[in-house]
């Protein structure tokens, strides 16, 4: 990203926008990247399709796409009255090239997301990870099968909607959310709790 960075003042005139494109981001580069502040040039993340890592199995029409610009969850973090967290997912924001314009996922779009309830600014590590999608025979349910184990079916359908299980404040104070859509698109956001 330096190195990017680096070349792109000294272009002239000046770039407006800079994309960063990657199979899948690290949550610290996705940070780091968010993070950059530099006055009339926009960064943007484009995740590509893994389609084209494969010749041959490159998706042939002109509707399916290659890249897709990515945005950060729509979150709410909040303090309940006992004092514990929770975090509800709104949904996503992502740029539809072929129409031009942005589209808000819904709620009924998120296939997983993720919660680390402590996340120290270097490795995503989940707490809690939900299927809101997940039918009798996915998320949770499919891996229960893949595992053969037994677990608490009555803690399973806590970990099928978009509002976390209460949590208390970790030492470094901050949560990430991680979302992947129903086109296998991820976006993440990192979040300070308050006091």
């Amino acid at each position: 990203m330096e190195l990017a960075l680096t070349e792109a003042e000294t272009l002239r005139p000046a770039p407006k926008f800079i994309l960063f494109c990657a199979f899948t981001f690290d949550p610290e580069a996705a940070k780091d990247i968010d993070e950059v502040n530099w006055p009339g040039v926009t960064l943007l993340k484009a995740q590509m399709n893994t389609d084209l890592l494969t010749e041959d199995l490159k998706k042939k029409r002109s509707s399916n796409q290659s890249f897709w610009l990515m945005g950060q969850p729509d979150v709410e973090l909040r303090q309940r009255a006992d004092g514990l967290w929770e975090v509800e997912v709104n949904g996503f924001d992502y740029f539809d090239p072929s129409a031009g314009d942005l589209v808000s996922g819904g709620k009924k779009q998120i296939a997983m997301w993720s919660l680390d309830t402590d996340y120290d600014n270097r490795s995503l590590l989940p707490h809690q990870v939900f299927f809101p999608m997940a039918d009798d025979q996915g998320g949770w349910n499919r891996l229960k099968k893949t595992v053969r184990a037994e677990l608490d079916e009555d803690l399973l359908e806590q970990f099928h909607g978009t509002v976390s299980l209460p949590f208390e404040a970790g030492e470094n104070g901050c949560v990430a959310v991680k979302i992947v859509d129903d086109r296998g698109i991820e976006s993440l956001k990192i979040m300070q709790l308050a006091e």
